[in-house]
């Protein structure tokens, strides 16, 4: 069964119990949790404060989801970078967010962070895709061993020239070849998909998809612009996945509350649509 959650940096500046309270008074199941919201960095959350968040999401009713934005509003990480040096880094921070994750409750990371996969200055699509790999292939025993998935992100190219589509995902994911290594998919991002739309995408792809992330492509929450959510529900739901639906927006500019509210009611009546047909 599709649970739904959403992502806590909607509600930039609130108590974390408050969101909690508020998130699942208004009908959801799950939080996510983007690391900068907790400190700069994640090796900056203690252990006992670790403890301290996963016990108010679990109070509040609440699971919690995992981890996206994993290497926003850091510096010295790099997935595609030619320096070795830094990729071991990132693999190594990779395996601290991991950590994190199993600490907080969470099972599920998304790794997006497209300003930290851009292609640098001559490096060829095919250099960045084995840097990637070699990163990957580093970290993903030992997130593996945590009981984490990574889900990787395909982005729209105006988000990054690296990684824009389900299928060039998916070649890494074949390539990195490791059970916890999956497929996250995204409303606004898989807009960006040329030749397609998001239902197809989702029927061709979603079954295998680790996680998968609702917004409209004006940045702010379902039913709160043009996309019909109707046909995406139901391509997810008849893909058979059974997994996370978060909420992710990027224009909190309608209230952290009201956008919560419009985008859980919009996701259950099309849930509930797809389901009784």
């Amino acid at each position: 069964m599709i649970r739904l959650g959403i992502c806590n940096e909607l509600f930039e500046g609130w108590d974390f119990a408050t969101v909690c309270r508020t998130v699942k008074a208004l009908g959801y199941e799950g939080l996510e949790i983007a690391p900068f919201t907790l400190a700069p960095r994640i090796t900056d959350v203690s252990a006992p404060r670790r403890r301290e968040l996963s016990a108010i999401i679990e109070d509040a009713g609440l699971s919690t989801i995992g981890l996206h934005w994993l290497l926003a509003k850091t510096e010295g990480f790099y997935l595609t970078t030619p320096d070795a040096t830094v990729r071991n880094r990132t693999a190594d921070y990779l395996v601290e967010l991991a950590e994190a994750t199993r600490d907080l409750g969470g099972t599920l990371m998304v790794l997006g962070s497209p300003k930290q996969r851009d292609l640098l200055p001559g490096v060829s699509y095919d250099q960045a895709f084995d840097y990637a790999v070699d990163v990957l292939d580093r970290a993903m025993p030992k997130i593996g061993d945590l009981g984490v998935d990574l889900c990787v992100e395909p982005l729209a190219p105006s988000e990054t020239d690296f990684l824009n589509t389900c299928d060039q995902a998916n070649l890494m994911i074949d390539r990195v070849a490791h059970p916890n290594f999956k497929l996250h998919m995204d409303v606004k991002a898989q807009s960006g998909e040329t030749n397609t739309t998001v239902p197809e995408l989702l029927t061709k792809h979603a079954a295998k998809a680790g996680h998968f992330h609702t917004q409209d492509v004006n940045l702010r929450g379902p039913g709160m612009g043009d996309v019909d959510f109707g046909p995406i529900m139901k391509a997810l739901v008849d893909s058979g996945y059974d997994r996370w639906a978060s909420v992710e927006v990027f224009d909190y500019s309608p209230g952290a509350e009201e956008t919560a509210r419009l985008s859980i009611a919009t996701l259950k009546s099309a849930l509930d649509a797809a389901s009784a047909r």
